[in-house]
């Protein structure tokens, strides 16, 4: 029989709360409301002076081509990376699942890019695509390859998603892996002993028992590719060439910082907000459906 707690008052539930809570309204509410309170106002570039405007910072940005451009960039880059991310990340884990030779140090070796900072990712992607010093653009350019992430809108947008994507393979595959290692090896052998095909003990038995997992991820990654590959692209491109690689979240602080623009940024953020919430309240409205826990 389960045991439950039960207390007596409210005091130490809302003691246990408050730190949680306390966390989230200081760093997410009040941030959240700053933001939608100066998306209605003109301010300098040093927020000393400002002017209640009401919708017009979300009329002009609608207005402007560049900011389609970068809405289209997002969705390329957002569908890419997490396709990649999650793909690659779940073949490797079934792969370093198996009775292999070296299978920790093979587990080691993969777990080892989630230790390094998005920047950092990115720098090191960089220097080997550098279309004068790269040892892997040099490479390209011996095969006829023009490459040039620098001139060609393309060939950047390939950059980044490769830094985005082999940043986010660790993160991955660790849940991959651990749901792997969750499901009973009778069900396996049961399947194998019935005359089933590896592939169809993947898609028919493995799958849908890491559908959980899956899930999961599909929210984390939505949200890292929105947010958390500003500093991937920031170290990389700049959100070049020509705005090429312009995602909305490198889009806000460009806006806000260099551009000093601090309405149309809060606009553009709050923008980016809702667009977040929407599309992870749609994955659990449709996706979760299929999810057998």
């Amino acid at each position: 029989m389960e045991k439950r707690t039960v207390f007596s008052g409210y005091a130490i539930p809302l003691a246990l709360l408050a730190p949680q809570l306390l966390i989230t309204v200081i760093f997410f509410y009040l941030p959240a409301g700053q933001a939608i309170w100066q998306s209605f106002q003109l301010e300098d570039a040093f927020g000393t002076v400002s002017q209640f405007v009401g919708f017009e910072n979300y009329k002009l940005l609608f207005e402007r081509p560049e900011y389609f451009k970068a809405i289209g960039a997002t969705a390329v880059f957002s569908v890419l990376v997490g396709t990649l991310s999650l793909a690659l990340s779940l073949f490797l884990a079934v792969q370093a699942n198996k009775a292999l030779k070296g299978a920790s140090f093979y587990k080691t070796l993969l777990i080892w890019p989630y230790a390094v900072a998005p920047a950092i990712a990115g720098v090191l992607w960089l220097f080997l695509f550098q279309p004068s010093m790269g040892m892997v653009a040099r490479l390209l350019q011996q095969w006829g390859i023009p490459w040039d992430p620098l001139l060609n809108g393309n060939h950047a947008m390939i950059l980044v998603v490769l830094a985005a994507t082999w940043k986010q393979i660790s993160y991955n595959f660790l849940f991959f892996l651990a749901g792997l290692q969750s499901i009973p090896h009778s069900l396996i052998e049961a399947s194998a002993i019935d005359g089933a095909t590896p592939l169809r003990r993947f898609w028919t038995i493995i799958f849908p028992l890491l559908s959980p997992t899956t899930f999961y991820l599909i929210v984390v990654n939505v949200v890292y590719v929105f947010f958390d590959t500003f500093g991937i692209i920031d170290a990389v491109t700049h959100g070049g060439p020509a705005g090429a690689t312009t995602t909305l979240v490198f889009k806000v602080y460009n806006d806000g910082r260099s551009g000093g623009d601090l309405g149309s940024s809060a606009a553009q953020s709050v923008i980016l907000m809702v667009i977040v919430i929407a599309l992870t309240a749609i994955q659990f409205r449709y996706i979760e459906r299929k999810v057998n826990y």
